[in-house]
């Protein structure tokens, strides 16, 4: 996939790129049974109050409904009809003919094209697009779409260009290495989908202008040290001055910029080692 940089006729567009699109099948449009209507909620819950800031707005969009488990398709080989874009993820997806007449919208490997035949089975060759059991690949294989739990189907490698490793089948355990280079142990039943997710320059995206954001359902941030002291720890001062104060903070006092966050102590147990590669001790 290629990125393109348009003509710089005005300023927010000197700096803008976007996609060509080369990967993806011409004149598709969604399979509308597969499709179902977003409901809008501007970061807002059931009674109305805001509770995520800065969403609302966008352009309209359908969700695609996707198999990330493809188990319920075991054994039956799929053909790939089309290569399309999805607007509620960085990631392309693909479109999936099955022999039994069934379609599911499933994750794009990068490289995939449209005609191929993918399937998901127990033990099956290893190719990309294929779904196996991480028991059935060989060590060293970049996989994504990784269940962490049997039958919870895939939960993690499903952004844009990310992938695992599977390091060791050694022992009760597979050891994944993640995207973040944490090494975690995950059962050896679970299913992997072989290869890397397509959209692999999305890192190398410039939005450009303000009105892209907003296109995307973003709404704009205020700097807390330009805001009132009622409104922000980091509020109030006289002119340029600084947050005033040793450690950033949230609007509502809690530290923030670099404090962990994890809680859950008790999921160690599944953890090798963490992202800068220390041996984890489970306390």
């Amino acid at each position: 996939m290629a990125v393109k940089k348009v003509k710089p006729v005005s300023n927010p567009r000197r700096n803008y790129s976007q996609y060509t699109f080369e990967e993806l099948t011409k004149g598709k449009s969604p399979e509308k049974r597969l499709t179902k209507t977003k409901k809008e909620h501007a970061g807002r819950n059931s009674q109305g109050k805001l509770t995520v800031r800065h969403q609302g707005g966008g352009h309209k969009r359908r969700i695609r409904i996707m198999d990330f488990d493809r188990t319920a398709k075991m054994d039956i080989e799929g053909t790939v009809t089309s290569i399309e874009y999805d607007p509620n993820r960085t990631a392309y997806i693909m479109l999936v003919t099955y022999k039994d007449g069934d379609k599911r919208y499933h994750l794009a490997p990068n490289g995939i094209k449209e005609g191929e035949v993918v399937i998901c089975a127990q033990k099956a060759k290893i190719k990309v697009g294929n779904r196996v059991r991480i028991d059935n690949i060989p060590p060293g294989f970049a996989i994504y779409n990784v269940e962490l739990f049997e039958g919870k189907g895939g939960q993690i490698c499903r952004t844009a260009g990310s992938s695992a490793k599977l390091v060791s089948l050694d022992g009760k355990y597979a050891q994944v290495e993640l995207p973040s280079k944490e090494v975690r142990f995950v059962s050896k039943g679970c299913f992997a989908t072989i290869g890397q997710v397509s959209n692999t320059e999305h890192g190398n995206i410039k939005i450009g202008k303000a009105g892209r954001k907003r296109w995307m359902g973003k709404r704009p941030q205020v700097r807390g040290k330009a805001m009132n002291p009622c409104d922000h720890p980091h509020g109030g001062g006289e002119g340029g001055t600084s947050i005033g104060m040793k450690h950033p903070k949230t609007p509502w006092g809690l530290p923030a910029l670099g404090f962990k966050t994890r809680k859950r102590k008790t999921t160690n147990k599944w953890r090798v080692k963490d992202r800068k590669g220390r041996d984890v001790i489970e306390k």
